[in-house]
C-alpha cells in the first residue's frame, strides 16, 4: 500500500484560488514568496553493514583537477599528454572530520578510516592533504571511497 505525504494530500483536497486578472493560481502569482526547490537529501552508508557514515552536509567540495595529466606516472608518457580525455569522475568523496573517525580522535596525522560498525576500510585521512582521482589536491583530506559506500537519496 502506498503512503502519501500530508503536503501532497492537502494540495489535492484544497481547491486552488485564482486571481481575477490572468486566471493563474494565487501561488504562482506571488513568486517572490516561494521557497527554492530543495534537492533530494543524500546520505552515504557503509556497503558492508549499511551504517550511515556521512550526509550531504558533511561533504567538502573541491574544484575538479586536470585528470590523469596531474599524476607523476602519467607525465612520463608524451603520447598520453597529446590525447585529450573527458574529465574524470571523482572516485571518492571528501568529508569533514566526524566523531565516528576514531583514528582521528586518537591524534594520528594519517591513517585508514574504518567503519565503526564492521571495521571495513572506507578510506583514508591525512591532515597534510592528498590528491583526488580527478587530480585536485584537498587539504586536509578525509577521503571516503565511493566503491565502499552506498549513496542513498531520501
Amino acid at each position: 500500500m502506498a503512503t502519501f505525504s500530508n503536503c501532497n494530500l492537502e494540495s489535492i483536497q484544497k481547491p486552488q484560488e485564482t486571481s481575477d486578472d490572468n486566471h493563474m493560481p494565487m501561488d504562482a502569482v506571488g513568486n517572490s514568496n516561494l521557497e527554492p526547490v530543495q534537492k533530494p537529501q543524500v546520505i552515504y552508508r557503509c556497503k558492508k553493514c549499511r551504517r550511515i557514515v556521512a550526509v550531504h552536509e558533511n561533504l567538502v567540495p573541491h574544484e575538479r583537477g586536470k585528470g590523469e595529466s596531474c599524476f607523476k606516472w602519467q607525465k612520463r608518457s608524451s603520447d598520453a599528454l597529446k590525447k585529450e580525455k573527458e574529465p574524470v569522475e571523482c572516485t571518492s568523496i571528501f568529508v569533514e572530520p566526524m566523531k565516528w573517525m576514531e583514528t582521528v580522535q586518537e591524534g594520528n596525522v594519517q591513517e585508514r578510516l574504518l567503519c565503526m560498525g564492521c571495521n571495513a576500510r572506507l578510506g583514508y585521512f591525512n591532515w597534510a592533504g592528498m590528491q583526488c582521482s580527478c587530480g585536485a589536491w584537498v587539504n586536509p583530506a578525509f577521503q571516503l571511497h565511493k566503491s565502499r559506500l552506498d549513496e542513498c537519496y531520501l
